[in-house]
């Protein structure tokens, strides 16, 4: 637990500006090696040997947010996308079919999609509509397209 609270001290100080990426890069490596070899150490052990040797075969996948910046640590963003989808999910009962379980998808994408780029969705499925009916493609959803 120790480098997993020093790593979000540090990463604390690159959200709010008092390092940069660099500088967390740079002092990164020490937590970085006492990660990696605490998941050796966990190969020798009966009940973590299948735990530990799945993250220590991926390790390059751990390190990505250190390695890449922009990258988050945590998967609090796509938690927060999925919310609207599971309150949908558990106040509807979902869907009967599977046609009806995409369209649902497509939809809570589009409308999870233009909420982040600060988008109307009605008019962008307005658009698509009278595209689709005059033969056009789609509009983009793609970010300034």
């Amino acid at each position: 637990m120790r480098p997993t609270k020093e790593m979000f001290a540090l990463w604390k100080k690159v959200r709010d500006g008092t390092l940069t990426h660099r500088q967390f890069q740079q002092q990164m490596q020490p937590i970085r090696f006492q990660v990696e070899g605490l998941l050796l150490r966990g190969y020798s052990k009966a009940c973590l040997y299948s735990f530990c040797k799945e993250l220590y075969e991926h390790r390059e996948r751990l390190w990505v947010f250190v390695d890449v910046e922009g990258v988050e640590p945590t998967n609090n963003a796509a938690e927060q996308a999925l919310r609207h989808a599971v309150i949908w999910r558990k106040l509807s009962f979902g869907t009967q079919s599977a046609s009806g379980s995409r369209f649902v998808e497509r939809m809570l994408t589009v409308i999870e999609t233009c909420r982040r780029q600060k988008r109307n969705v009605y008019a962008w499925l307005t658009e698509a509509v009278e595209a689709h009916i005059a033969g056009l493609p789609a509009p983009s959803l793609l970010s300034g397209v």
